[in-house]
């Protein structure tokens, strides 16, 4: 390995993951551009090697770093310095693979080039959602490519996005505290919670940002610079606050269990009353990336990256097995 090389895997910080519709394959996305895929099926086989858990692929796919990826059944999504590109997966571990289509997200003017930060699927009418350093959401047809929808009023840069499909809602956080629902059909703002304006969430020495969510019908999940906070979306008031000192970047609903992760080297599993059940220890320091494989049982594990070459696999949620790593 060259010199130049190992400053890179030094400094690399792992923003981003998305398993393959297939289950069989991991691609991330990291700080330098570059999308890494993993064959999951290779790493977990009994006589695995340390070869099996470096990259099957790895693509300069951007010229800044890669934020967010998302998948259809045929396209890996990836995006992160206002370019939207879709890959096959079918392509993604060929030789020479190029995007098989390429948009650049709208810009307020010429003068910018805002950072896309999350991606969102939203399957009942095939569009993608977009919410970065424009401080506007933008849906754009997953079959056309043309953006057809943009949702106005947050302040500032917008950190994270979830989908409340059953409503046709959407979700977002920003850099202004804000939390904010949209309906989708007409694209109107239906709630603003200023999270940080809630006495019991409020760390005004950490600032107001919110960094993560995550939805669950009636409930959600936030958090950031305020405390991590579960919220009643009909009464649109918290009902637990979890006792978690560090910012957190993650947060996700799984069974009967929150998982969240942040600016500390480990995950946590939080019951609903906001008890920390365990925490588990992380190769990352901090943790910007969670992803649970749902669609293959038999590579079904849970992944975590952060400011690491090195991609964590916990096979029973509860330890990790061993770790992916960029070479």
């Amino acid at each position: 390995m060259d010199f130049s090389r190992s400053l890179e895997l030094l400094h690399m910080t792992v923003f981003s993951q998305c398993f393959s519709p297939c289950g069989k394959y991991l691609a991330v996305g990291n700080n330098m551009g570059q999308i890494g895929v993993f064959s999951l099926s290779s790493a977990l086989g009994s006589e695995a090697k340390e070869q099996n858990k470096e990259p099957t692929a790895l693509l300069q796919a951007h010229t800044g770093p890669i934020y967010c990826l998302s998948s259809t059944e045929r396209h890996l999504i990836s995006a992160g310095d206002n370019v939207v590109k879709g890959w096959l997966w079918t392509d993604l571990c060929k030789k020479g693979c190029v995007p098989s289509w390429s948009r650049v997200a709208p810009c307020r003017n010429n003068l910018e080039t805002p950072e896309i930060n999350s991606l969102v699927r939203n399957p009942s009418d095939n569009s993608l959602l977009l919410g970065g350093g424009s401080c506007q959401i933008h849906a754009m047809d997953l079959e056309t490519g043309a953006f057809t929808m943009a949702l106005q009023g947050h302040e500032d840069y917008i950190h994270c996005l979830a989908l409340r499909e059953h409503q046709r809602e959407c979700v977002s956080g920003s850099e202004d505290g804000s939390v904010r629902l949209w309906d989708l059909r007409t694209g109107s703002q239906t709630h603003k919670i200023e999270v940080y304006k809630y006495e019991e969430c409020a760390r005004p020495q950490y600032g107001k940002w919110i960094s993560c969510l995550a939805t669950d019908s009636d409930w959600m999940m936030c958090g950031g610079g305020p405390m991590l906070s579960l919220w009643h979306l009909r009464s649109v008031t918290p009902t637990t606050i979890f006792p978690i000192q560090e910012s957190q970047q993650q947060v996700m609903f799984y069974q009967d269990l929150i998982l969240c992760a942040g600016q500390a080297s480990h995950i946590n599993h939080c019951q609903i009353n906001g008890e920390i059940r365990t925490q588990i220890p992380s190769t990352p320091s901090s943790i910007y990336s969670m992803c649970i494989n749902e669609t293959s049982q038999e590579n079904k594990v849970l992944t975590a990256a952060g400011s690491s070459s090195k991609i964590d696999v916990f096979t029973n949620f509860r330890y990790r097995a061993f770790s992916l790593t960029f070479t």
